[in-house]
């Protein structure tokens, strides 16, 4: 899978079972068209699609007065399997990271931690790699400000993505409790 668009409709199924249109409601209301870059157009077929591979199924249809109906979907176990999946990816060193930050609540807390040093680590690799380029250069620096700016950038990156893991496992992110409790068995 590839679409950000079907790993959002996962995220909010994970959430509660729902209609296409309250998907898309829900999803803007939780601020995930910034964070996924979402194309509005293609909801319903990416619907169909996640139905279609069995990662979502159909609940019920319902109609409210005048309104068309509306097929009710539900997060299959396959599709929570495949949402858990992808969210790692992103986390450890997927792209974009952002998406995957965005869906941090559908882990849970000490697995978030493990995924977050994993991106630490990634990142420190990465920087490695750009100063080793970067020393190797013999042209002047004008034409190699580019590769400065990816390792401060990834440094950055690396120290906050840090600070997070280390405010989860300390105990000290707020909404840590419920967060928990979200990923306790039923």
């Amino acid at each position: 899978m590839g679409n950000l668009l079907a790993l959002g409709v996962l995220s909010v199924l994970a959430y509660q079972p729902m209609h296409p249109y309250e998907m898309a409601g829900t999803l803007r209301g939780w601020g995930k068209d910034r964070d996924l870059g979402i194309k509005w157009g293609s909801l319903y077929t990416v619907v169909r699609n996640l139905a279609r591979h069995q990662l979502i199924a159909e609940v019920e249809t319902v109609r409210e007065g005048a309104r068309p109906e509306r097929t009710v979907y539900r997060l299959t176990d396959e599709g929570r399997a495949e949402l858990l999946d992808w969210t790692r990816e992103l986390l450890t060193d997927g792209e974009p990271f952002r998406a995957g930050l965005s869906l941090l609540s559908v882990v849970p807390p000490g697995d978030a931690v493990v995924l977050l040093q994993q991106h630490v680590d990634a990142l420190a690799a990465r920087i490695g790699e750009l100063r080793d380029q970067l020393e190797r250069e013999t042209v002047p620096r004008l034409f190699l400000v580019e590769l400065e700016y990816d390792i401060a950038m990834a440094t950055a990156e690396a120290a906050w993505t840090g600070a997070l893991r280390d405010e989860i496992a300390s105990g000290a992110f707020p909404g840590l409790e419920v967060w928990k409790s979200h990923h306790e068995p039923r």
